[in-house]
């Protein structure tokens, strides 16, 4: 199978070359185009434009994955059109080539945010109607909705269409938000909100890598899937899991909740770091089904459990 992959130079496109390169051609479409091993060549995002590299000149993919795209930014210092102009931009861009294209499968990766900032009941499931919050989880949402609008045209071509909403992916060489607080606990600074007894979703690449090799050969309904690992983890079971994998014993301090949100209210008012609303992302629950895309798959778990993944992920903070 011919596989064009988006962003293949990132973080998701990297672990996808390794995970498909043996069994698949595999081509590139990213900002920048070294060489890459195991991608017969990368193209820029001019090379899909007619007038620039005409359509005949393309090798015939059978399959694209669209990965690139601007990451979640926590500190939020981006500008949101920024936002709207790549999330949404270029979705739109790859997605009118591909129904132009003989491929048949496109897969898009969204993410949770462009379903809900938070979770309202037990867990976040597909059929939730879409509330998300700031720039990133709408120019997602915008870009899956042009999607979904000309889902019928793709369906005429005999072509399938899979929208990928994954919760936080990790794995070996992600420098995300669990190498932050991985950097944290090393340098032996208690956690304090060891009161909270939170549960979050996590999506382990390796168990991403599996699902979208599933989506590529297997004959899978269109249709927007969530995706995460069988098992939710606290941040206190985090934090013992990388005190774990660093032969440490885990600071973990259980402060009274209420005085905890006392002073998080203050900080609100004294802008101070620990505020409610840095408190309520800290300690909230984010829990993910991912029972669709197993049901789909025709599998009863992942091949990776939560906790594996997370400790093959610090440990590779040391390498």
């Amino acid at each position: 199978m011919n596989i064009l992959i988006t962003g293949i130079h990132g973080f998701v496109g990297s672990n996808l070359v390794v995970a498909l390169k043996e069994h698949h051609v595999l081509y590139g479409l990213d900002i920048i185009a070294p060489e890459k091993e195991g991608v017969e060549k990368t193209f820029s995002w001019k090379d899909i434009e007619s007038t620039a590299f005409p359509m005949q000149q393309l090798p015939q993919f059978d399959a694209i994955i669209h990965l690139a795209g601007k990451a979640h930014d926590t500190k939020n210092q981006s500008a949101a059109q920024a936002y709207f102009d790549i999330n949404t931009g270029l979705t739109r861009e790859i997605f009118d080539f591909f129904l132009e294209s003989k491929a048949k499968k496109f897969i898009f990766f969204s993410s949770v945010k462009a379903a809900a900032d938070s979770v309202v009941g037990d867990m976040l499931r597909e059929d939730v109607i879409p509330t998300p919050v700031g720039p990133y989880g709408e120019s997602k949402i915008a870009a899956e909705n042009y999607i979904l609008d000309k889902l019928r045209v793709a369906v005429q071509r005999d072509k399938r269409l899979y929208i990928l909403r994954p919760c936080m992916i990790h794995g070996p060489g992600n420098k995300g938000n669990l190498n932050l607080l991985y950097n944290v606990v090393k340098k032996g600074i208690p956690w304090p909100l060891g009161d909270f007894e939170n549960k979050r979703s996590f999506t382990s690449i390796d168990n991403l890598c599996y699902v979208v090799e599933g989506l590529l050969t297997r004959d899978i309904a269109s249709g927007i899937y969530h995706m995460g690992d069988d098992e939710a983890l606290s941040t206190n079971e985090l934090i013992a899991l990388m005190c774990e994998a660093m032969g440490k014993e885990p600071h973990i301090w259980k402060m009274n909740r209420k005085m905890m949100e006392g002073c998080a209210g203050l900080g609100t008012l004294l802008h101070l770091a620990l505020n409610t609303e840095r408190l309520r992302k800290l300690t909230e629950n984010y829990v993910v089904s991912n029972e669709k895309i197993k049901s789909a798959l025709g599998i009863e778990k992942m091949p990776v459990r939560a906790a594996e993944g997370i400790l093959k992920t610090i440990r590779s903070f040391s390498d």
